[in-house]
């Protein structure tokens, strides 16, 4: 398991990623800096610099609040502000380790990622 950070503003925001080929392709990207925008109120979305490697995902993942995910299909970044239904193509890449409030913002918030120290 690999610890990241994300930093927006003051905060600083601890997330673990998971023992996954998936996680480790995301974390190969960092550090990167993105701006995650609204998705109907349920996640918070970025491109990333280019898709991850998603061989064999799993069939379907229902995402929780707090959980870092990959839409396979769009290759996108996922931050689950609320729970969401089993989705097809939905691959968890990790979750925060407490409070993510800082990304809730209204509006874009630009944020950095990288391995925590």
């Amino acid at each position: 398991m690999t610890r990241i950070t994300f930093i927006t503003g003051d905060a600083v925001l601890s997330a673990t990623l998971d023992d996954t080929p998936w996680a480790d392709d995301f974390a190969s990207l960092l550090p990167m800096e993105v701006t995650l925008g609204d998705y109907h109120g349920i996640e918070r979305v970025s491109d990333l610099p280019r898709k991850l490697r998603t061989e064999k995902p799993p069939a379907r993942y229902a995402a929780r609040a707090g959980d870092i995910a990959t839409h396979a299909p769009w290759g996108n970044l996922a931050i689950f502000v609320k729970p969401f239904g089993a989705t097809p193509g939905l691959v968890r890449l990790g979750a925060f380790d407490g409070d993510f409030g800082a990304l809730l913002k209204s509006g874009r918030v630009p944020v950095r990622i990288e391995i925590a120290r």
